[in-house]
């Protein structure tokens, strides 16, 4: 007697459709490990709320002469500190499913291979979202009123997101290269504690000696917060937006496709 043989041709790539509903998928996987471990949130929540109290009451006098004229130049400040130093969560807890062998589970089945990276980034926005909220609305608490308007301030904070989810992706590639979280988390500090500091979020560039004002006047952290700035205290788009846009255009155009290569030897 004859064994009946079934063959049937099987995929070796998904389509773009299958790839869009496994990334989804794996979005809403990151958002049920939010609801089920609510300290992940600790950073977006009490972060914005402390920064904003000690830097508007130790600098507000000093710098601006009082803690209302200081709020337009510490929220946008301190708004994008936040939410780019939340983005390094996404390397270190990608680095973390690695080392506990979830992404060996996800590559038995037959989702797309770049669903679990693509996922965690998108449900990462949602910790931007959540932190630029909060800024916005401590700053408001202690009586910020944005003359831009609602609508700028809408703007300011989807630019803040767009640009973080754009740096998430160079964690994310130290996140998938690293040897361990910690690692990816020290590695993340060193780039991100000059950039922000050495920026023009928290004090004026005319108050840092000559020679360190040509690098913050270059760095694209000050581009970042002038621009939202710009929205928030006047409702206007500057060239600092254009410029902010065009680096996170970059950024994701370099480090998306090395990340992706890395991630799918690994995968």
């Amino acid at each position: 007697m004859s064994a009946l043989t079934l063959e049937r041709d099987l995929p070796r790539t998904a389509s773009i459709a299958q790839a869009v509903q496994n990334t989804l998928t794996m979005a809403g996987r990151g958002l049920l490990k939010i609801r089920r471990t609510p300290e992940q949130l600790i950073d977006v929540t009490l972060q914005p709320i402390l920064f904003t109290l000690m830097f508007t009451y130790i600098f507000g006098g000093a710098i601006a002469g009082d803690v209302q004229n200081y709020l337009p130049i510490i929220i946008p400040g301190i708004l994008v500190q936040t939410v780019i130093t939340t983005s390094v969560v996404t390397g270190t807890q990608l680095r973390e499913d690695m080392d506990k062998g979830v992404f060996d589970r996800f590559r038995s089945l037959p989702i797309a291979r770049i669903a679990p990276l693509s996922g965690a980034l998108l449900a990462d926005t949602v910790r931007y979202a959540i932190a630029t909220t909060l800024t916005f609305a401590m700053g408001f608490v202690m009586g910020f009123r944005p003359e831009g308007g609602l609508w700028a301030v809408v703007a300011a904070g989807l630019l803040v997101i767009a640009c973080s989810w754009a740096i998430s992706w160079i964690f994310a590639f130290f996140g998938v290269i690293a040897r361990s979280a910690s690692s990816v988390q020290g590695i993340s500090m060193i780039i991100l504690f000059p950039l922000t500091f050495l920026s023009n979020a928290f004090v004026p560039a005319d108050t840092m000696p000559s020679w360190l004002q040509w690098f913050v006047n270059v760095n694209p952290v000050s581009h970042l917060v002038t621009a939202v700035r710009d929205l928030v205290n006047s409702g206007t788009v500057g060239s600092d937006a254009l410029i902010s846009l065009i680096g996170a255009a970059v950024i994701v155009a370099v480090f998306a496709p090395l990340t992706v290569r890395a991630y799918m030897r690994k995968a």
